[in-house]
């Protein structure tokens, strides 16, 4: 009886060390209602997105050759003028990059299930869905009416609209740590203050770092457009050129917008080598 009881339990050790192979990514996509699913989607938004009309990038191609041409031939007259501007939209992205991440860190943190109970983690992250719900033009046009005209509305803008962002990208990083460090804290009696601070954010302060900096390349892009809006910012003598079909300036005005964004960038990798 002991040898069928051994024979029974190494033969459930054996089966159970088998692993069942997951499915790859490219069979999982092979899946025949997956690809009916996507297949339906782009036919139920063909109508109403108008993608008859894309055509009209081919029969109507002298309005895009007209300002082809302009672009071969910017308007740098009044570049002084665009830096400044260009200046003060990376001002906004600093400001309201820094706002959103001053703010966003205590909501990622409620926020975080491994941190906070669910009757705390559940309303903050609604809260936080509604904060990245609403585009950043919809709350500038909100401020400039609070406010009035200026960057200072862009700034608001941002923030707003960042702090949701970053307390989904803080938060997604608490709930990856190693619980082991946190653990050994709370053996000792500390506080659940002192658990975050010294359990839990030394873990994920490489990767704050990583989203802090792409937050703000991103901002940057985003606070180009602000201006249309009078939030201040390179946006809005792109918008009055574009308007007014001055195409030499509106592309000397991308041309100094797309060199800033790429040195930006150049910048933040080097930081990101240097933090993570």
């Amino acid at each position: 009886m002991a040898n069928a009881k051994l024979v029974n339990d190494t033969s459930l050790s054996a089966v159970d060390s088998i692993e069942i192979p997951r499915p790859t990514f490219a069979e999982r996509w092979r899946n025949p209602l997956i690809l009916a699913a996507i297949a339906a989607l782009l036919i139920w938004s063909w109508g109403p997105t108008e993608m008859s009309n894309a055509s009209m990038l081919v029969t109507d191609w002298r309005n895009m050759a007209e300002f082809g041409s302009a672009c071969l031939s910017p308007n740098f007259y009044n570049w002084e003028d665009y830096v400044g501007a260009m200046v003060e939209t990376v001002q906004i992205a600093v400001w309201g990059t820094a706002l959103a991440v001053i703010i966003g860190v205590p909501f990622a943190i409620l926020s975080s299930a491994n941190v906070c109970p669910q009757w705390i983690v559940q309303p903050t992250r609604r809260l936080m869905d509604a904060s990245r719900a609403i585009n950043e033009i919809v709350f500038a046009l909100l401020f400039v009416v609070a406010v009035g005209l200026g960057p200072l509305a862009g700034v608001l803008a941002l923030a707003v609209h960042n702090i949701g962002i970053i307390a989904k990208l803080f938060s997604e990083a608490v709930e990856a740590i190693d619980p082991r460090p946190v653990e050994g804290i709370r053996a000792t009696g500390a506080s659940r203050l002192l658990e975050v601070v010294h359990g839990v954010i030394p873990q994920v302060m490489p990767l704050w770092s990583s989203f802090t900096l792409y937050r703000f390349e991103t901002n940057v892009r985003s606070a180009t457009v602000l201006g249309i809006v009078g939030a201040g910012g390179i946006g809005q003598p792109l918008f009055e050129n574009i308007r007014s079909f001055q195409y030499g300036e509106t592309a000397a005005i991308i041309i100094i917008v797309v060199v800033t964004v790429s040195i930006i960038d150049l910048i933040s990798a080097q930081l990101r080598r240097i933090l993570v």
